[in-house]
C-alpha cells in the first residue's frame, strides 16, 4: 500500500477520509476545486494537513499512491482523467474505509427508499442495544466514524456513486430496494450502466453473506435471470410468496429465514404507503437475519416516524395539510408520493432534471392533482408534460413564492405536496435546504 492519499473534494466524505488516513500513517493532501466550506477547513486545520481550495495542483495530484473521490465528482472530471491516464487508483471513501475495520456491515442501496430504509434498520438496531453506527450517504462519514474506532456494526446508505469506486468493499448484508432511472447524466445517459452499479454492492458477497432485493421490481429480477449472485438470497415483495424472505399476506408483514418467522401485522405501522412497506420489510429482514427479538422488531417499527423531507407532515393550516417530499429527487420517488395522496393535491415540482421522463406520472397527476407550481429555472418539460392534464400551472423562481401561490389555489381538505422529482442544485444548496425553505414559508403563512 503506496502512503501518499490524495483526497480530492473536502465535503463529509473528504474530510472523514482524511482523519482516518492520518490515524493509519498515510501522508494526506487534500484538494478541493470549489470553496471549502468553514466547518471542514477548521477540521483540517485542527489536524494540521496539507489542503488547498478552488484548484487541484497536479503536480500534488499526480504524485499520489492512491486517490479518494468524492461521490460528487464525476470520472469525467479532467483531474480523475489524468490520474486514471497515469495509472493511479482512485477508490470511494466506502472502499478505503472498510479496509480498517472489522465490524459487520449492512449496506443498503437503491433508487428510492434508502434513505428510510437505513434509518429504520439503524433503529431496528439500536433499540436491540447492538452497538452501531449509521453513515455512508448520511449523517457523519464512514471514514470517520471507523477512525473514531467505536462500532462493531454499521448501517451504511450506500450510492451509486460510492459504489462506481470499490475493488474490494463487500457488506456481510446488502439490500437492494429498487432500482428505475436516476443519474444517468452520470451514466451516458445509459440504464444498463446505473444498473451494474447499483449491482456492485453484491459483486464481493460470498455464500456467507445475504442480499435482500425487491422480487416485484422488473429491473432488478431481470438482471438476476441473467447473472448469478454468491450470496444467500432474501427477497421480499408485496405481491406473492416467498419460501425464504418477506411478504404481506392478510394484513400482515411475514418474514421467513431458515431458522425463523416473525408476522407484523400493517396497520400498526406508523409509516404509510406501499413504498413503506417495502422498506419496513427489508429493516424487518436484517434485524430478523441478526436474531434480534421479535418483540423488539415490532415496538420498533410501530415507533418510527420516518425521515426528514421524505413525504413529511408539516402544518395543517385551515384545514390543508402541507407535506415535505424535498428529498424525492427523481421521477420515481414522486410517484410513490403522488400514489399515496388522498385528497385533490396542489403539486409543486422543478429544479435540476436529470434526463427524467415524466410519462409515468400521467395517471397519477390526471387523478389526484388540481394545480402544478413549478419550482426551477427552466420548467419547459414539466410544462410540456402536464400542462393539458392540469387546469392550472404556475410558475414560480423561490420557495416562498411558490408557498404563497399554493396557499391561494387550495380549499378546505386539500394537501400541498412538494415531491419535485428533480435534483436542487438551480436555487437550492441541496435537497435539505429547499426542505427547510419549505416548511419555513409555510410556517411564515
Amino acid at each position: 500500500m503506496g502512503k501518499r492519499l490524495v483526497i480530492l473534494g473536502a465535503g463529509e466524505s473528504g474530510v472523514g477520509t482524511a482523519i482516518l488516513g492520518i490515524k493509519e500513517g498515510f501522508e494526506v493532501f487534500v484538494s478541493d476545486f470549489g470553496k471549502i466550506k468553514e466547518n471542514y477547513k477548521q477540521v483540517l486545520l485542527h489536524h494540521e494537513m496539507d489542503w488547498e481550495e478552488g484548484r487541484h495542483t497536479e503536480s500534488k495530484i499526480l504524485n499520489a499512491d492512491l486517490v479518494m473521490k468524492s461521490p460528487g465528482i464525476p470520472d469525467k472530471a479532467p483531474i480523475v482523467q489524468k490520474l486514471l491516464q497515469a495509472g493511479i487508483k482512485v477508490i470511494s471513501e466506502i472502499e478505503f474505509a472498510a479496509t480498517y475495520t472489522q465490524a459487520m456491515i449492512i449496506g443498503i442501496t437503491g433508487s428510492n427508499g434508502k434513505t428510510t430504509t437505513a434509518t429504520l434498520t439503524f433503529k431496528l438496531l439500536k433499540d436491540a442495544e447492538l452497538n452501531v453506527a449509521l453513515g455512508g450517504n448520511i449523517g457523519m462519514s464512514f471514514a470517520q466514524q471507523v477512525a473514531d474506532g467505536h462500532y462493531e456494526n454499521y448501517v451504511l446508505e450506500i450510492s451509486s456513486f460510492q459504489l462506481d469506486g470499490i475493488e474490494h468493499f463487500k457488506p456481510n448484508i446488502a439490500v437492494l430496494t429498487n432500482i428505475t432511472p436516476d443519474h444517468l447524466d452520470r451514466y451516458d445517459y445509459n440504464f444498463e450502466n446505473y444498473i451494474a452499479s447499483k449491482f456492485n454492492i453484491t459483486k464481493n458477497q460470498g455464500p456467507e453473506d445475504y442480499f435482500i432485493y425487491d422480487a416485484d421490481d422488473p429491473v432488478i429480477e431481470n438482471w438476476l435471470s441473467s447473472h448469478s449472485i454468491a450470496a444467500k438470497k432474501f427477497p421480499f415483495s408485496l405481491e406473492r410468496k416467498m419460501e425464504r424472505g418477506a411478504y404481506i399476506e392478510d394484513k400482515k408483514i411475514v418474514i421467513k429465514t431458515e431458522y425463523n418467522s416473525f408476522t407484523m401485522p400493517t396497520t400498526n405501522l406508523e409509516l404509510t404507503g406501499n413504498h413503506n412497506l417495502k422498506n419496513a420489510m427489508a429493516a424487518s429482514m436484517v434485524a430478523t437475519l441478526l436474531k434480534i427479538r421479535k418483540e423488539t422488531i415490532r415496538q420498533s417499527l410501530e415507533s418510527f416516524q420516518g425521515v426528514e423531507h421524505r413525504l413529511e407532515k408539516v402544518l395543517k393550516i385551515n384545514n390543508v395539510t402541507y407535506i415535505n417530499d424535498s428529498k424525492a429527487t427523481n421521477v420515481n420517488a414522486t410517484y410513490y408520493a403522488l400514489e399515496s395522496m388522498e385528497t385533490p393535491t396542489v403539486w409543486i415540482v422543478g429544479g435540476v432534471d436529470k434526463g427524467n421522463n415524466y410519462a409515468d406520472l400521467l395517471p397519477l397527476v390526471n387523478e389526484k392533482v388540481k394545480a402544478i407550481i413549478c419550482l426551477g429555472v427552466d420548467n419547459d418539460k414539466i410544462i410540456d408534460a402536464f400542462g393539458n392534464v392540469v387546469d392550472m400551472m404556475v410558475e414560480t423562481e423561490s420557495m416562498n413564492d411558490a408557498v404563497q401561490v399554493a396557499y391561494r389555489l387550495t380549499e378546505k381538505g386539500d394537501t400541498v405536496l412538494l415531491s419535485p422529482a428533480c435534483a436542487s442544485f438551480d436555487l437550492f444548496e441541496n435537497y435539505e435546504d429547499r426542505g427547510r425553505q419549505f416548511k419555513n414559508a409555510v410556517r411564515n403563512l
